[in-house]
């Protein structure tokens, strides 16, 4: 069993230092500054209460787990995309193109329609975009030693003013008024529906497939407070918090869909998971039967097969490795297991390319790819959206790093819609009523943070 770092901790110093300020090119010209700072969880959440009153910010949170950063923000929208399904990733590319700087955003799971010949006419009362991107004013990226933030020139003037704006925010506790949380599916309509998957996978039509529902309530919260309470409980190595106009994401993903360094990317499927006990020695218990249950562990195997296969597409002939297979890795809520896939890329592959391959993650869909997400569109009854989508940044060297979106609350303000999602893999092992008990456990923190 394997336990991600704690969240780091620094000894306070003085509020801030000035060391340098540098300058480096890229069609948007940024001016970098860094500064000593104690990097802990009152200046995260200074900085996050702080990011609230622009229209567009991303802030995306390792939460002490190995990484390139503590976290980062980015927030004001100097340019920015939004699209549907149909070219949108095109559209995309050529906005990189134009904007190699920074770029922050998300893609959808509906993505999949300009992918494959796939549709769908599910329930949607969320309305998220299929794909949304923005080039941020402002950006703070923090690191174990202090922060440095990379400001557009036209905005560098304001670093200062906007440091000690962050550092003079006082945060409290706030509570909404409880939710009434509803589930799409009863428990009857769900193990139904699993039935029929199973069904499908008896006839030879798939292997595997993630089954999901979601629930929902009707009723305004701070989105804020709720993102503060969910990380708080779970403390995930993909953390997000995001706002596109009147849309948030409050996500406490342990997944990592997929990460490009130079010419080598890194891709992270989760599928296997195990309840976590307050006593100690039955907690390790619980996690050396996860590394060992056959089904969890055929269900890891047969979705790292895909993501390999995927991966194979824009690979390197032969760089195509599994780093890591079926890993136990150990969160506040839970066990999960975790395959790391890598791959060399071809050169004349860019990211656009990357993502069309690998999209959507393989741990959200199924094998055969195609036919599972086909027959998960006939038996989900609402659209997934952004669920089950990728929250991330591209940085100014074309790299790019994105989570999956699973133990997530999307809110839609301006229709006071808040919504979850949950799923389990299927496959000929699966007992009905053990899948919805899986997804009753990964409802919990989401349900505790709005009822």
């Amino acid at each position: 069993m394997k336990r991600r770092g704690k969240p780091l901790q620094f000894a306070a110093v003085s509020l801030f230092i000035h060391l340098k300020e540098l300058k480096y090119f890229c069609p948007s010209m940024r001016i970098i500054k860094k500064f000593t700072i104690p990097i802990n969880d009152q200046l995260k959440a200074k900085m996050t209460a702080w990011a609230g009153q622009f229209q567009h910010f991303c802030w995306l949170d390792g939460n002490g787990h190995a990484g390139d950063f503590e976290a980062i923000l980015a927030v004001g929208a100097h340019r920015i995309i939004k699209a549907s399904a149909g070219n949108a990733l095109e559209a995309l590319g050529h906005f990189k193109n134009v904007n190699k700087d920074w770029i922050f955003g998300f893609l959808g799971y509906g993505l999949k329609d300009e992918l494959e010949d796939l549709s769908s006419n599910n329930h949607d009362e969320l309305h998220f975009p299929d794909l949304c991107f923005f080039v941020p004013s402002k950006v703070f990226k923090l690191h174990k030693d202090g922060m440095e933030v990379q400001y557009l020139e036209h905005n560098a003037h304001e670093t200062t003013s906007d440091i000690d704006e962050i550092l003079a925010i006082v945060t409290n506790e706030t509570q909404h008024n409880p939710l009434t949380i509803n589930a799409r599916l009863t428990q009857e309509e769900y193990i139904s529906k699993v039935e029929h998957m199973l069904a499908h996978i008896k006839r030879g039509d798939i292997y595997e497939a993630n089954f999901c529902m979601e629930f929902y309530a009707h009723g305004k919260i701070d989105p804020y407070h709720t993102f503060q309470a969910l990380n708080s409980i779970s403390r995930a190595p993909f953390a997000s918090f995001l706002k596109i106009d009147d849309h948030y994401v409050m996500s406490s993903s342990p997944e990592r869909y997929i990460k490009k360094t130079g010419n080598k990317v890194m891709t992270q499927p989760i599928k296997g998971t195990a309840r976590r006990s307050h006593d100690v020695d039955e907690d390790l218990q619980i996690a050396r039967e996860l590394s060992n249950n056959l089904k969890e562990r055929s269900e890891n195997i047969m979705i790292t097969d895909l993501v390999r296969n995927d991966l194979s597409k824009i690979a390197v002939r032969g760089s195509v490795k599994v780093d890591e297979l079926c890993g136990v890795y150990t969160f506040n809520q839970v066990h999960q297991m975790i395959s790391t896939i890598s791959a060399h890329v071809d050169e004349d592959k860019n990211a656009i390319d990357i993502i069309k391959a690998t999209f959507p993650m393989g741990s959200m869909t199924g094998a055969p790819k195609v036919s599972a997400m086909k027959i998960i569109e006939k038996l989900e009854v609402t659209e997934r959206g952004l669920y089950s989508g990728a929250v991330g940044y591209f940085d100014p060297e074309g790299d790019f790093d994105f989570n999956v979106v699973i133990r997530s609350i999307l809110y839609n303000a301006s229709r006071a819609y808040v919504s979850f999602s949950v799923g389990s893999a299927v496959t000929a092992l699966a007992n009905p009523m053990d899948e919805y008990e899986e997804c009753l456990l990964k409802a919990r923190a989401m349900r505790q943070v709005l009822e």
